[in-house]
């Protein structure tokens, strides 16, 4: 059970999801432009793929029926990929290559390794079956079927299968439009000297590393001064030109923390405070009807909370079919010997250790550490009131799955 002021994970996620704004907004890009794009409509196969039966391999086009008399077949013709050919003569073979198209009348291809050669023809050292080898009309994708549906994220692997389509030209919704704001008169820009008491802004380079990612258009990205009208004022011009607007700091209790006042005071904060470690000052409201998560300050929480919580929010709000990610389960190489009432995200590797696959733990888990996150490929979650011995078997999320 979490603390009687702090909200689970599943309930927040709840919560948020329930109002994550749709993107509506729509372009049609070429394939090109197209990586990491959200579709918009279904795609359905215009015609079969391949559109004809096709060879495997290189080798020789026949009748499996014409081998039965043990004689050589002589070759009548040779069909390079790209050509039509002309029919198989009864008793011949074809030469035929990797992707060109079978000669109506042959049923099977033998492949050229297990062939014997010769000035009268050719002599099949094999067993041949009937479809041997060939490569059927529509054994990929048949005229009609559903390709892809509509909130696909569109990997290469994707952007393949819609060329082999013959599709150069994509729907795909707009990107979401995210601003970023980093509180604290004590951040500094990389490539500036520090001065008394300030430290570099990591959090803006690692948020606008992941929201590129996540196929977003960040269209603001600026700092918010420590005092509560300039923080106002910025929000207000965030949520004129975003749909989503997320913040580092200032909504935890201290009297520096503007943001999470200024949703306070307009009635627009619905969410505080998770049961979750590290993020437990994470703050959710709107700001003039834009959606606002509030992050806390330290650059590890941000990552975590990225991965938890705003990336299934940008996922719902693009239309894509899987919000949550699975997960796989591994036992722990590590000890947790002290239980919290907060779910742990540990930053966490994937080690063979004996011969067995387990988890490994950075060894400091401070939220301010991002070097943790470096060393790391994913979070090992630690479930609440908990400890951990080792070989317990412990949820694992990878960051390629987190951030996908």
């Amino acid at each position: 059970m979490a603390g009687p002021d702090l909200i689970p994970l599943e309930d927040a996620l709840a919560h948020l999801l329930s109002r994550a704004p749709a993107i509506t907004r729509t372009e049609t890009v070429g394939l090109t432009d197209a990586l990491d794009r959200i579709l918009a409509e279904d795609q359905r196969v215009p015609a079969d793929v391949p559109p004809a039966d096709n060879s495997s391999v290189d080798g020789y086009a026949l009748r499996q029926n014409d081998l039965h008399s043990g004689n050589p077949l002589p070759i009548s013709i040779r069909i390079p990929a790209g050509t039509a050919p002309t029919p198989l003569a009864t008793g011949t073979a074809a030469r035929i290559f990797t992707g060109s198209e079978i000669p109506a009348g042959a049923d099977s291809v033998v492949m050229q390794e297990q062939v014997e050669v010769s000035d009268t023809g050719i002599l099949v050292q094999t067993n041949v079956k009937p479809g041997q080898n060939i490569r059927r009309q529509g054994q990929d994708l048949g005229k009609g079927d559903l390709a892809l549906p509509k909130g696909t994220r569109l990997r290469p692997q994707e952007l393949g299968l819609l060329a082999s389509m013959g599709v150069a030209q994509v729907p795909v919704k707009d990107k979401l439009k995210v601003a970023i704001l980093t509180t604290g008169d004590e951040l500094v820009e990389p490539g500036l000297p520090l001065g008394p008491g300030q430290i570099y802004n990591t959090n803006r380079f690692t948020l606008l590393g992941l929201l590129t990612h996540a196929a977003c258009d960040v269209v603001l990205c600026e700092g918010l001064a420590d005092n509560r009208a300039a923080t106002e004022t910025t929000l207000k011009k965030a949520a004129a030109e975003a749909d989503l607007i997320i913040t580092t700091g200032g909504v935890s209790v201290g009297e520096e923390d503007h943001v999470r006042a200024a949703l306070t005071a307009t009635g627009q904060l619905s969410l505080w405070r998770l049961a979750i470690k590290p993020g437990k000052p994470l703050a959710f409201g709107q700001i003039e009807g834009t959606p606002l998560l509030g992050l806390p300050g330290n650059p590890a929480a941000v990552l975590v909370t990225f991965a938890m919580i705003v990336m299934p929010f940008i996922r719902q709000c693009q239309g894509q079919p899987r919000i949550h990610p699975i997960g796989e389960h591994l036992p722990a190489g590590f000890e947790v010997p002290s239980p919290s009432i907060r779910r742990g995200f540990f930053r966490a590797r994937k080690e063979q250790e004996a011969g067995e696959l387990r988890l490994a733990a950075y060894p400091n888990q401070s939220s301010g550490m991002l070097s943790s996150a470096c060393w790391a490929d994913g979070l090992a979650v630690i479930p609440e009131n908990s400890e951990v011995r080792i070989g317990d078997v412990l949820t694992y999320y990878s960051f390629t799955e987190l951030l996908a």
